[in-house]
């Protein structure tokens, strides 16, 4: 039974116990992702990222070069040498502007959804 019809039958559901309303749930959120971003060639593989939160960004530097995914904001600073990675969790809703500290001209724009 569907939630509506539960809520319109509310006074009967009192009257005879029946539990009806038992399978009524709040929709539950999407369970968390990762999203890989690599770091190759002075740019981030993904210019504009959708994620939400909970959900955990992982930069892969494929670089020559040392590299940050350093949020404007101040939320993250992940130095990330050639050859390694680092990640970090997203925990509140926004637009959050990334860059690398060492190469300006790269950036990148991650939307937190909810």
């Amino acid at each position: 039974m569907n939630c509506t019809k539960a809520l319109r039958q509310l006074a009967v559901v009192a009257l005879i116990g029946s539990g009806a309303l038992a399978s009524c749930s709040a929709p539950s959120r999407p369970a968390s992702k990762t999203y890989v971003v690599t770091m190759a060639n002075m740019d981030f593989s993904a210019k504009t990222l959708s994620a939400h939160v909970g959900d955990t960004i992982q930069w892969v530097n494929k670089d020559m070069f040392r590299h940050s995914a350093t949020a404007k904001d101040g939320s993250f600073d992940i130095d990330i040498d050639v050859g390694q990675s680092g990640s970090t969790k997203l925990t509140k809703p926004g637009n959050v502007q990334v860059t690398c500290k060492y190469h300006p001209t790269m950036t990148q724009q991650i939307l937190v959804n909810p």
